[in-house]
């Protein structure tokens, strides 16, 4: 069959059910991100996990799923998109399983690597499904419209759903919820979904996978030793070192190549290294705080789980309702200009919230986290359609899935980083204003860090014991508020550059 792509027709399922189906896998990958995002305090309390132990919860599950996401794309279109999807939610079953049980944080950690490699092969075919099933351009338009309102909807309740797991059942059911969801939606599948795939893709790029995956493993891990052992410990040094070297090789591999995973000549384009950029400046400065405000809001102003679930509203229901209204400023605004207009507007809410942080003010926090969301929105809509539009047409498939890695890549190592700044600034909060040193002092600096305020409080009583539960959490604000500062000179300087480079050519004469 000559056509780029056959199907085996199984009978006509109903466009809707392929597409509710597709984007419920997709939506499976956010709702695990901020889910767990609401239930790390309460990780690191039961498993007595110190702060790197639970940055690599996130760490191993982003890095995994970023590292995979342009290869199950490529294993998709030629083994089949429905069989992949199909062993993609049996893996994320199976990896969530094991993070529900494990006993430690270096179990749990590698059980949330399985969960992100699973979490690629389940993204990347939905997303392949949908881009496949709908053909006509205000039919694709529809459908990615419904899949934006999934994906927003999705963003904007899983903090409500794990601030009631954790309060109810458990942190472990954040992980043992996504079985059953896996299969219903492995049912749906099998009976909505036909097989579709391109004989003709590109084969995997196995040399490309791993040194891109040892790049980003190594810039995360000396990220996180940092913050551990000193920024300028051999053991950070050398992580920076092969991270950078990984990278270069990357390069040199993927520009050897006739059809590369990664196709380095859509980077000639100042435009769609400004739209790339703008992707990973959304991601680490915006979409990263899902991650980063539910522990501020439990460590720092002192919320419970459920009560930090609520709290997110803001931000998540910000999140959700301005990619509409970055739509309506299409009509006036070009792509750069949206894209400037939603850095600059995440930089003011990074700073607003920083700036009711670090005073303890919960009004200032909510509207601050407001803002942000709202500069969010405007970048979540807009950021995937500026990397598509400067991209050439005919290299669509790996356009999208730049973005995709771009935006992963961003959360990962703004993560890692946004929590070295964290850590670091609130141990040297504490060492200045309630430590006098010693090794009492650092394990309650470890503690107050981690979000372990039980052991970090083990043994005082009476007025001392609420003095330290105040020290610990002004320690908390003032290092929270520093890492959002990071991210507001970081958003800032994005929308400078990307002002700059996707500005259009003056016209001679």
């Amino acid at each position: 069959m000559s056509s780029s792509s056959q199907i085996q027709r199984n009978g006509a399922p109903n466009p809707l059910l392929v597409l509710l189906t597709a984007s419920t896998g997709c939506a499976m990958t956010v709702l695990d991100t901020n889910v767990v995002g609401i239930v790390l305090p309460t990780i690191a309390r039961d498993l007595g996990a110190s702060f790197a132990d639970i940055e690599w919860v996130i760490g191993s599950y982003v890095l995994c799923f970023a590292a995979l996401l342009l290869p199950a794309g490529s294993i998709a279109d030629r083994l089949g998109r429905r069989r992949v999807f199909l062993a993609g939610i049996a893996f994320f079953a199976a990896a969530s399983l094991l993070c529900g049980v494990a006993t430690s944080a270096i179990m749990l950690c590698g059980a949330r690597a399985l969960q992100g490699i699973g979490a690629a092969f389940l993204l990347a075919p939905a997303l392949a499904i949908i881009g496949h099933s709908f053909h006509g351009e205000a039919e694709r338009n529809r459908a990615w419209a419904i899949w934006g309102g999934m994906m927003g909807l999705t963003m904007a309740l899983s903090p409500i759903i794990g601030g009631v797991i954790a309060n109810l059942l458990g942190w472990r059911w954040a992980f043992f919820i996504n079985i059953p969801i896996c299969a219903a939606l492995g049912a749906a599948v099998i009976l909505k979904i036909e097989e579709s795939r391109d004989p003709e893709v590109g084969k995997p790029d196995p040399a490309g996978i791993a040194l891109f995956a040892a790049s980003m493993f190594f810039l995360t891990a000396a990220l996180i030793y940092g913050q551990e052992h000193g920024w300028g410990a051999p053991k950070t040094l050398g992580g920076f070192a092969l991270g950078v070297c990984g990278f270069i090789l990357f390069v040199m591999v993927e520009r050897a190549q006739a059809r590369p995973m990664l196709d380095l000549s859509l980077f000639r384009r100042p435009a769609f290294i400004g739209a790339v950029l703008a992707m990973f400046a959304y991601a680490g400065s915006a979409q990263v705080m899902a991650s980063l405000l539910p522990q501020f809001l439990q460590n720092g102003m002192g919320h419970g789980p459920l009560e930090a679930g609520f709290a997110m509203l803001p931000f998540a229901l910000a999140m959700l309702a301005f990619p509409y209204i970055g739509r309506r400023l299409g009509a006036r605004l070009v792509s750069r200009q949206i894209l400037v207009v939603g850095l600059l507007v995440v930089a003011a809410g990074n700073a607003l919230t920083g700036w009711g942080a670090s005073a303890g003010q919960s009004a200032m926090v909510m509207a601050g986290m407001l803002v942000l969301g709202a500069g969010g929105g405007l970048l979540n809509g807009e950021t995937q359609k500026a990397i598509m539009s400067v991209a050439p047409r005919d290299r669509a498939g790996m356009a999208s899935g730049i973005s995709t890695t771009s935006r992963f890549s961003g959360i990962l190592l703004a993560f890692a980083l946004l929590s070295g700044i964290l850590s670091t600034a609130t141990r040297g909060h504490l060492m200045a204003s309630a430590c006098r040193g010693g090794d009492p002092c650092r394990r309650f600096a470890d503690a107050v860090v981690a979000g372990d305020l039980t052991q970090a409080l083990a043994g005082l009583k009476g007025d001392v014991r609420e003095a330290a539960i105040v020290q610990a959490q002004l320690a908390y604000r003032a290092g929270f508020s520093t890492a959002l500062v990071a991210a507001a000179i970081g958003a800032l300087i994005a929308a400078i550059l990307v002002s700059k480079l996707m500005r259009e050519p003056r016209q001679a004469g």
